[in-house]
């Protein structure tokens, strides 16, 4: 038997009690935590990872009660981050119970990860989910049963319901008070490798292997876990050189440690499940039958990031835009009147520099809020899965997988949620080359501008400029993952295990719970920063000087001309207004018509700037411009967002000179090769 060789006290004093939250993806876990917690949760990052933490706290019939929402693992191998941090955190903080979550639908793949808890010296209880999908397709778990032949608690949830929670907190609460109330039936290695495991048991007992205790640590040897084997490595030397030959002799030991696991979780479900007649065809096969074809499935894809986009544009675009109108129009004409007795560069750094940049985030709350509920509606029903694996075999070129296509798709509306998410992608180095090529996607504030300079400056070819345009910064977003797949990542791919799980019904007070949070920790994390830095730029784009030709962006700029010469953009002004963008990707258009002196009424101001634009620019320089305006970095709250997803400032670097890098040369070769045309 697996047997954890560390005991906990008979019963414990009744105080506060911390529960683990583990389950597998897909198993309705983060519903569970939801239910429980509601807004009286935290969360962050665990230290130094960028893995999710969420950690509620709550009453339960008068014990204060602590939750700790385990990332999704399918085991406790170290194969990712996320199982790392599971792992850590049940050995280094040991919570008083465990509860994990399991899919009734799905029994017989989440019962592997209890097969692993069970290894472990930690009291566990079972809440079995989903009891209500599982029964409309056909399938009828007995909880008492699948209770006595697991030796543990068993409760029967309907979590998006709340139905059962108050008895699994019943039955944690039980336990942790009695953690040897209860015998667990562990699963058994394979009687071939059962010496070797005993062998290596013995060599490791009372070396210091910190929380791990020395049978648990000697079967991930034999599974090759590479963690396990650097701390053996480097705690006992010595016993590592008697362990090592022994692990050379015996590779295939993970074969009956995994076989020992599925026999004993077939002997579970054979004892408590009853499963639908043969031959019968649920639900969710009828709607996969459409929903993961190659041809129908990704219509059913493009129809609804149509319609994700239609609702973007038809609600969350005018909301933004009455937001940055409330705040740049009365709301920042009140702030001027009431500081009309106060120095110039109080009121213009109040107004123009801080309330725009809030601004700036207020108008970005509406699209992310749609966003975030479209993004919960589709991983909640069950739909993101299917999405993911008819999009996996062109994403796989360039190193990706089908769950990438979601974020980059979105960042045609806007490139800040698209940046954030990137969450729903599992491994790090696909989420950091995902994030990496989201600013290659032209948001709808490019679109904006290339609409206005596109004809401007083509007049009657327009139309087909800016298809250009648009397609060629999409074959750019395929040619630079494919390079930097290569070059960072030496065309590594990683593995991709989907789940399809079975599609269901969503719930309101989870979506409501995961847009709120989402939504405030956008606010929380980018607004804050991009109140500053706007700030900061307005300084820099006012000061020292009366106009912005004399401020630091106005030097800057006449220092960077040389450079925009070899693109044909000789004229500093050009220069500006492309730093311009970098608060947000419209303000090229108004810097433009600043510096180019048609200031007056929006029409006037449009007609005026479109005529001296194009009269100042050759055609070769003018395809230069808009090829570099489509490529340069992107907006500040998107390098924000970049920064506080990626949790690196070397990241953001990277992502930052890599868009000025090709910018610079997709500039270049169009104005080379159009001055030649």
């Amino acid at each position: 038997m697996e047997e954890p060789n560390q005991t906990r006290p008979a019963s414990r004093p009744q105080g506060p009690v911390t529960i683990a939250l583990a389950g597998q993806p897909n198993v309705g876990k983060s519903t569970v935590f939801n239910a429980l917690t509601g807004l009286s949760q935290h969360v962050g990052n665990w230290p130094g990872k960028t893995v999710e933490q969420k950690t509620g706290h709550f009453t339960h019939k008068g014990r204060a009660v602590e939750i700790v929402d385990l990332p999704g693992t399918y085991s406790l191998t170290s194969g990712s981050e996320e199982e790392r941090v599971a792992r850590d955190y049940l050995f280094d903080e040991r919570p008083d119970v465990v509860v994990v979550v399991v899919n009734a639908a799905s029994l017989e793949r989440n019962l592997y990860l209890v097969a692993e808890l069970l290894a472990l010296p930690l009291p566990l209880v079972v809440g079995l989910n989903m009891v209500d999908v599982a029964a409309r397709e056909g399938i009828h778990v007995e909880a008492h049963v699948l209770a006595a032949a697991l030796g543990l608690p068993v409760v029967e949830l309907v979590a998006s319901r709340r139905q059962g929670l108050d008895l699994l907190l019943d039955a944690a609460v039980r336990l942790a008070d009695n953690p040897d109330s209860v015998s667990p039936h562990r699963p058994a290695i394979r009687p071939k490798h059962e010496a070797q495991l005993a062998e290596l048991d013995r060599l490791l007992e009372n070396q210091p292997l910190g929380p791990y205790p020395s049978r648990w640590v000697a079967l991930k040897l034999l599974e090759g876990d590479a963690d396990m084997a650097g701390l053996v490595r480097t705690a006992a030397p010595a016993a590592w050189q008697e362990a090592h030959k022994l692990l050379l002799k015996h590779e295939d030991a993970y074969l009956d440690i995994a076989g020992g696991r599925y026999d004993w979780v077939a002997r579970m479900v054979r004892a408590a499940v009853e499963r639908p007649r043969r031959g019968a065809v649920s639900l969710t096969d009828r709607i996969d039958r459409v929903a993961t074809h190659p041809l129908w499935g990704l219509l059913v894809l493009l129809a609804a990031f149509a319609a994700l986009f239609w609702v973007t544009y038809a609600v969350g675009r005018p909301a933004a835009n009455g937001l940055s109108y409330l705040v740049s129009g009365p709301l920042s004409g009140a702030l001027h009147r009431l500081l009309a007795f106060a120095p110039h560069w109080l009121s213009g750094l109040l107004v123009d520099g801080v309330v725009a940049g809030a601004g700036a985030v207020l108008s970005f709350v509406p699209i992310l809020v749609i966003f975030f509920a479209a993004l919960a509606l589709l991983e909640d029903v069950g739909y993101m899965a299917r999405a993911a694996y008819v999009m996996d075999r062109p994403m796989h070129w360039m190193g990706l997988h089908g769950k990438s296509c979601m974020p980059l798709m979105l960042g045609f509306g806007c490139n800040v949620p698209a940046v954030m998410g990137t969450r729903i992608i599992e491994e790090r180095r696909d989420r950091l080359l995902t994030m990496l090529l989201v600013p290659f996607v032209p948001c709808s504030a490019r679109l904006a501008v290339l609409a206005f300079l596109a004809a401007a400056f083509f007049g009657g070819a327009a139309v087909w400029a800016a298809l250009a345009f648009v397609g060629g910064s999409l074959v750019l977003l395929a040619l630079v993952g494919v390079a930097v797949n290569r070059v960072v990542f030496k065309g590594e791919r990683s593995a991709f295990i989907l789940e399809m799980p079975l599609y269901h019904r969503p719930n309101a007070r989870t979506l409501g719970l995961s847009v709120a949070h989402r939504t405030l920790a956008f606010i929380k994390r980018a607004g804050t920063v991009i109140v500053l830095v706007s700030a900061i730029v307005w300084v820099l784009s006012n000061y020292p000087g009366s106009s912005p030709s004399q401020s630091v962006l106005g030097t800057l700029g006449r220092f960077l001309a040389p450079a925009g010469r070899l693109l044909g953009l000789g004229d500093w002004r050009l220069m500006v207004a492309l730093l311009a963008s970098f608060i947000a990707k419209e303000n090229s258009i108004a810097t433009l018509g600043v510096l180019f002196g048609t200031a007056g009424s929006a029409t006037t101001s449009g007609a005026a700037l479109a005529t001296r634009l194009s009269s100042a620019l050759t055609p070769a320089a003018a395809a230069a411009f808009l090829a570099v305006l489509m490529t340069f970095v992107p907006c500040l709250a998107t390098v924000v967002v970049i920064k506080q997803e990626s949790r690196s400032w070397r990241f953001m670097a990277l992502s930052l000179g890599l868009m000025l890098g090709v910018s610079f040369l997709v500039g270049l070769l169009v104005y080379q090769i159009g001055s030649r045309l």
